[in-house]
């Protein structure tokens, strides 16, 4: 096969995507400003920084010191007093505290100050209620001892007991060690499929635009085999999602500190789903004949795509139904391996079987496209 047909084809459809100065808006901006915004909304910051959680607490009983031992001992916590109540409010509102607790000395209840629609706010939640959980335990655990007729110091050295017996026991989640990425370690992964993808599919226009106007079937006039000019255009449209990728990996590393982790493990689900979004564009490009139809059809494909894959929002909010719909398409894989290799210690060996998936969408894709080519795209017609 000579590869100088495909290297033409290829730089030009490069030079017309080039341009496209609103392809190139949607591809060098557009994903930075969705980054940013949507990273703030659910927290900013990345995995492994601690979540800030403000406490109203006026007492200095047994119980509000047990719990700020437990808060404070959290790892994914810093305590931070507040004055009051509406303080504390609004600190949350404002996004300057993930949440907060109100704690009433000699009151059963605690108050907690905290929103749902953010990652952060999430997170903090069920970290304060694990500690929360603990001194309850405990309480509950003494107030037994002392129904049972023991002393209130030895219902307290039988409380101490019992804890130091099970002190070693610890639960692993296996599937989310470490706890899920928030911020923008959640938000720059999400956009890389997001916009990989939809880009790609914008691209697709071209190829359609190329088949209105007979230039590929002049190409198949010459003496160049079919396969070559599909290879030339795939290729054109893989190096396009592959520099959209690489792109926000750079800048979301350097502006925003993103840990994507083992660069095999990343390099090869972006290269299988960059690979994924090139066969789709290839097979949207092939089924349409007006070159309008592919920036609205695409697109919008891309975006509800990446919702149902959790890439507009935390998956915690989209609940079990809506993700294991998302898992019937790529986006979904493509962020459960990112996510999984963005955490300490994880390699290219726990996402293998989202490689797998990613590789035969590509290939069901690209085989169903390459049909379909060859049957719409005639010589001469």
């Amino acid at each position: 096969m000579r590869p100088r047909p495909v290297l033409a084809l290829v730089l030009a459809n490069l030079r017309r995507h080039t341009r496209d100065r609103t392809g190139m808006f949607f591809m060098a901006i557009m994903p930075f400003i969705s980054i940013i915004f949507v990273g703030l909304a659910l927290g900013g910051g990345s995995m492994g920084d601690k979540l800030r959680v403000g406490v109203v607490a006026p007492g200095g009983d047994a119980v509000t010191a047990a719990l700020l031992a437990g808060l404070r001992a959290h790892p994914d916590l810093e305590v931070t007093p507040v004055g009051d109540k509406a303080g504390l409010e609004s600190a949350v509102r404002e996004g300057s505290l993930a949440a907060g607790l109100v704690i009433t000395p000699g009151s059963p209840r605690l108050d907690l100050v905290a929103t749902e629609n953010n990652g952060s706010g999430v997170a903090a939640r069920a970290a304060i209620e694990v500690a929360a959980g603990r001194v309850s335990g405990v309480l509950a655990a003494t107030a037994a001892a002392r129904s049972a007729g023991a002393s209130e110091a030895e219902a307290g050295r039988l409380v101490r007991q019992a804890r130091a017996e099970i002190g070693g026991v610890t639960v692993v989640d296996r599937d989310s060690p470490g706890g899920e990425p928030r911020g923008f370690a959640y938000t720059a992964p999400a956009n890389l499929l997001l916009f990989t993808f939809i880009n790609s599919m914008a691209v697709a226009a071209a190829m359609v635009e190329s088949r209105r106007l007979g230039m590929l079937q002049r190409a198949l006039t010459a003496p160049v085999k079919r396969g070559m000019v599909l290879m030339g255009e795939a290729l054109s449209r893989f190096a396009v999602a592959i520099a959209q990728a690489v792109l926000i990996v750079v800048v979301s590393s350097l502006a925003f500190g993103v840990r994507w982790g083992d660069p095999l493990g990343v390099a090869a689900v972006v290269g299988l789903f960059a690979l994924v979004a090139t066969a789709a564009a290839i097979l949207v490009g092939t089924l349409l004949n007006n070159p309008d139809q592919a920036p609205a059809i695409g697109p919008s494909l891309g975006v509800v795509l990446g919702m149902l894959g959790g890439c507009l929002w935390p998956r915690e909010a989209a609940g079990e139904t809506l993700n294991a719909i998302g898992h019937l398409f790529p986006h979904a894989w493509g962020l459960d391996a990112l996510l999984a290799l963005s955490r300490p210690g994880t390699g290219i060996a726990a996402v293998l079987r989202e490689l797998l998936v990613l590789a035969a969408m590509a290939a069901a894709l690209m085989g169903t496209a390459l049909v379909l080519f060859s049957r719409r795209t005639r010589a001469g017609t």
